[in-house]
């Protein structure tokens, strides 16, 4: 007998708590989103408190309760890696030991001189930046030139920014396809992102028209062994492109968290039994990488408004999950991701409640769970399903 029919996942994309020991070794020693957020700005979180949220660890302003609701706990993350695909795939399940290949010094000739054949344009930048300062910088000359943004980060990312009424969607996007396509070998990266934007000068911003080229997952994810077995896999926001499209029977787009959150309001109307996996993008593309610890504690909390209502259109055999895919702590220096614990916290009207989860060695826990739940196995994890019992 299945323990729940449905399983919602949300992933709030970024919202890490807390250092791992190895951070150092990334560069993210002292790192910890939640933690520095809600010192910062004390965002007003009752309702993610009442599940459980401050029982996990210590956090600044924000005191456990006696007898949360849900079952609470955190997670490493295993594979060799901190960006949005690595983290991702291991809730799926599948493990990343090598990491995908960055580039701190801009993209070699070997990369560089194949693209710029194929698109029939000469690139602006190519170097590691922060998405809204390289428009900044770049934009104008974009503007005047027609030649497209090319830029990096810390993670596996090849980003190409242009405008949209000097490069439409359409071929920006087939631009983004054929870096894709040559993108392969030693230089396969786990994303390549386009990133339009629209203004004047001085005004540049980023449109809600981005699209990720990801790379397909090496091997069966919890979402393939779903579908296999005719079970609904429905992806809500950039869930669908990370996996590449496999193993999702319904798309949700969403472009921001107001959109994930009504989307996946709108899943659960229309999806009888199955998965529910939602990325609020929001906290990691608007708020972490610009360092803006404000928007990301009102981030949190319309997160926390809205969790009422999600709660509200739960069935008595669902089961919510919260977690996160790594951290990008607004407060530091570093505008990229970093190497941190992810939160668990699981609520069901059916569940134990208040069961401390512990530290799960890997991400791939989640997935574990939730493939238990529908009589399946992953390679990977350990299932704690028997907790919430």
């Amino acid at each position: 007998m299945r323990l729940f029919r449905r399983v919602v996942l949300i992933v709030l994309d970024s919202a890490g708590i807390g250092e791992m020991p190895d951070a150092a070794k990334w560069g993210d020693q002292g790192s910890d989103t939640i933690g520095h957020v809600l010192e910062r700005e004390n965002p007003a979180l009752p309702n993610l408190q009442r599940l459980g949220l401050a029982n996990i660890r210590a956090l600044p302003n924000l005191a456990p309760v006696p007898q949360p609701a849900g079952c609470f706990g955190k997670a490493a993350i295993l594979s060799n890696g901190k960006d949005s695909t690595v983290g991702h795939w291991e809730m799926a399940g599948l493990i990343t030991p090598i990491p995908f290949p960055t580039y701190p010094k801009g993209f070699p000739a070997r990369i560089l001189n194949p693209f710029e054949k194929a698109i029939g344009r000469k690139v602006l930048g190519n170097k590691p930046a922060s998405g809204t300062e390289i428009i900044k910088e770049l934009g104008e000359e974009h503007v005047r030139t027609g030649r497209p943004i090319l830029y990096t980060s810390a993670d596996s990312v090849f980003q190409v920014a242009a405008h949209e009424d000097i490069i439409p969607l359409e071929d920006l996007y087939r631009i983004c396809g054929i870096a894709r396509e040559l993108l392969d070998g030693e230089d396969r990266v786990g994303r390549v992102i386009a990133r339009p934007f629209s203004g004047a000068p001085d005004s540049f911003q980023r449109t809600k028209n981005r699209k990720d080229f990801a790379i397909p997952p090496p091997h069966p994810t919890l979402l393939d062994l779903l579908r296999q077995n005719d079970l609904a896999s429905v992806g809500v926001g950039k869930i669908a492109s990370i996996f590449d499209y496999r193993g999702i029977g319904e798309n949700v787009a969403a472009r921001d968290n107001t959109e994930s959150m009504d989307g996946t309001l709108r899943a659960l109307e229309v999806t009888s039994e199955g998965f529910i996996f939602s990325n609020f993008v929001d906290f990691d593309m608007l708020w972490g990488h610009r360092n803006d610890v404000k928007g990301y504690a009102e981030g949190l909390e319309e997160f926390d408004r809205r969790l009422p209502l999600l709660l509200k259109n739960l069935r008595e055999d669902d089961c919510l999950v919260i977690s996160a895919d790594h951290g990008c702590d607004p407060t530091t220096p570093s505008t990229d991701h970093s190497r941190e614990y992810v939160p668990i916290l699981a609520f069901s009207k059916k569940l134990r409640r208040g069961i401390p989860l512990g530290t799960r060695s890997t991400l791939a826990d989640i997935g574990q769970t939730v493939a238990e739940n529908f009589g399946l196995s992953l390679s990977a994890g350990t299932s704690f399903l028997t907790q919430l019992r």
